[in-house]
């Protein structure tokens, strides 16, 4: 195991145990000893991780802290309405450039298409990366012992395409995505495949910035559908890029941060994560 992924797995047992003892105010000490580390050695691997110390990330986890988020995201960007798939794909005018399959190329599982894959360390444990000529299109949060079926998953989905293992192709991406300045995230181009109604929701989701969340109703309002709130959490759920399209940011509206495609400890992680960025750039060190 790399020694990111050892420190995040730390990371997460920490974060489960702090939100599970929130109403005793668990000390440093206690955390520390739930996941057999130092006082001093922890207190320092969570806040390089974090940007905060272990007290500080419940504020950001509270549901008056996440209610206040959401009430600042209200102004979430309206998205015209898109051909999608009824017409030849196109890069949408947004902050990630987004792509749909062509309606030939979702029949056909992506024949014609190349694909690379890697498996790669980040702040959030291990992930899978798959990428074509015209961009992302899978990434996953993997756990221990399931790369097998992340395989399995982009095979199925995208049948008729060549796939190969290219960590070298996929690192570059990794590294632009996860390393503070590596570059910028809005432009790294996506390919999905997806219904019209599924694009909608993803459009929506990367509205959302670094540091704020949302609410599927929200998002439902967003797309000019505000009673399909039901499928707009289907869809979210149904996101097939990890972190780049930001699921992560969608909560319920009573401030409950809610499930996550890949654990609600990595939802907690993320939303922590980047509102400790938001706020060190607000005050200049980060």
């Amino acid at each position: 195991m790399d020694q990111e992924t050892y420190n995040y797995e730390k990371i997460a047992r920490a974060i489960e145990y702090i939100t599970e003892h929130v109403k005793s105010q668990p000390t440093l000490f206690e955390v520390a000893a739930e996941v057999n580390t130092s006082q001093f050695h922890f207190q320092r691997l969570f806040s390089e991780w974090a940007g905060v110390s272990p007290k500080k990330f419940l504020q950001y986890i509270t549901a008056d802290y996440l209610k206040q988020k959401i009430s600042e995201s209200t102004n979430l960007i309206e998205l015209a309405e898109s051909a999608g798939l009824s017409s030849q794909s196109r890069v949408y005018d947004l902050f990630t450039g987004i792509e749909a399959v062509t309606p030939q190329e979702f029949k056909t599982s992506g024949k014609g298409l190349h694909i690379d894959y890697g498996f790669h360390p980040t702040p959030f444990g291990e992930c899978f990366l798959a990428v074509t000529a015209r961009g992302i299109c899978t990434m996953a949060f993997v756990e221990e012992g399931f790369r097998d079926e992340q395989l399995i998953l982009l095979a199925k989905k995208w049948h008729f395409a060549s796939i190969a293992d290219n960590t070298a192709v996929t690192a570059k991406y990794v590294r632009q995505i996860f390393q503070p300045h590596a570059g910028s995230l809005e432009k790294l181009p996506l390919l999905v495949q997806g219904t019209n109604f599924q694009l909608k929701v993803w459009e929506a989701l990367l509205a959302i910035r670094p540091g704020a969340v949302s609410t599927y109703q929200q998002i439902a309002n967003s797309i000019g559908n505000p009673k399909a709130v039901r499928a707009v959490g289907t869809a979210v759920g149904d996101n097939p890029i990890a972190y780049l399209i930001p699921c992560h940011r969608v909560i319920r509206k009573e401030g409950i941060l809610g499930e996550y495609r890949w654990g609600s400890t990595r939802k907690k992680a993320l939303i922590v994560w980047e509102a400790a960025r938001l706020a060190g750039q607000a005050n200049g060190t980060v």
